[in-house]
């Protein structure tokens, strides 16, 4: 049996493998999809999978394969490089936003401390992974799990930030920048006339 030249490399291994993760993923759907081609039917399995740290950050990825674990570990990935930052005030959204996204309409409403999630479905999901632990939410339009939460996401990305007056802050525009004689700015033009011009055809003074 051949020796390992490096026998902790097993050891690290292990323990990045024991080390808790910062981020709580969650399957929301697991579906069969097939697609006709010239041969027939080619039959493969969609995953839809939330990733987040339950402190306002949240993703949503999807992903397909021949195999269950392979299609959750796709949309696994995908969750993770499409993350948002979620603004959170005392654990709830700082305003009221309402989105609508193909056949699905949500509502978020702020909730005061103990109200709770009172929300369904892919919706609930997405929130709790968020780190929101108080909104009200109406949800209208379809049942898809997908669309619901790729709409919870859209809303969730709508959120601005709040400061202690309870105001909106808003990313100022900056200002544009005058141009220098570097970047091809006009030289200033003096009016002449032939008064101020010598015979040799020179400006006088």
């Amino acid at each position: 049996m051949a020796k390992s030249s490096n026998p902790d490399r097993h050891q690290r291994r292990d323990r990045r493998q024991r080390e808790p993760s910062e981020f709580a993923e969650a399957t929301l759907s697991v579906d069969r999809v097939t697609r006709v081609v010239k041969g027939g039917r080619r039959m493969r399995f969609r995953a839809i999978v939330v990733v987040g740290n339950k402190k306002g950050k949240v993703g949503l990825g999807t992903g397909k394969a021949n195999e269950v674990q392979a299609a959750v570990g796709k949309a696994t990935k995908d969750a993770r490089r499409n993350m948002i930052r979620v603004p959170l005030v005392k654990g709830t959204i700082p305003h009221e936003v309402e989105v609508k996204f193909k056949a699905a309409k949500l509502r978020l409403i702020p909730a005061s401390e103990g109200t709770g999630v009172i929300a369904g479905g892919a919706l609930r999901i997405v929130l709790e992974h968020a780190g929101v632990k108080n909104v009200l939410s109406k949800r209208y339009g379809t049942g898809n799990k997908l669309v619901n939460a790729q709409a919870s996401i859209i809303a969730l990305q709508r959120l601005h930030s709040v400061d202690r007056q309870g105001r909106t802050v808003e990313t100022p525009e900056p200002a544009p920048a005058k141009p220098t004689a570097e970047q091809g700015e006009m030289p200033a033009v003096r009016v002449v006339s032939s008064k101020d011009v010598t015979q040799e055809g020179t400006l006088k003074g």
